[in-house]
């Protein structure tokens, strides 16, 4: 699995309409057939970040991620919208397909 963390700093004017301005970009990602989840936060701390979890099946699924229209587009309609360029943490989880429970902390 293809792990990958982004954290966006969203200008003042486009904090509170974030969500529907990557609507598109979300529902198609989540359309593709390698995608295992999309899921966008705003974070606790900073009202004017926004952190994006996304898992890909492999990095098949994450090249035709990055090499499609909708991701192309989405790149374009963000742009205007960001105070700084995003950071990133990406990640190839070999042996992992999903999310798993948690070990330490278990609910019967």
């Amino acid at each position: 699995m293809i792990f990958i963390v982004v954290k966006f700093a969203v200008k003042p004017e486009h904090v509170d309409g974030w969500l529907d301005l990557v609507s598109d970009f979300t529902a198609s990602t989540r359309g593709e057939e390698g995608n295992l989840f999309f899921e966008w936060s705003r974070s606790v701390d900073d009202p004017h970040e926004f952190v994006l979890v996304e898992g890909f099946r492999d990095g098949d699924a994450g090249g035709a991620h990055v090499n499609s229209d909708h991701f192309k587009q989405g790149l374009a309609t963000m742009r205007g919208a960001i105070s700084a360029t995003p950071k990133i943490i990406s990640h190839n989880l070999p042996d992992v397909d999903g999310w798993g429970p948690m070990g330490e902390l278990q609910v019967d």
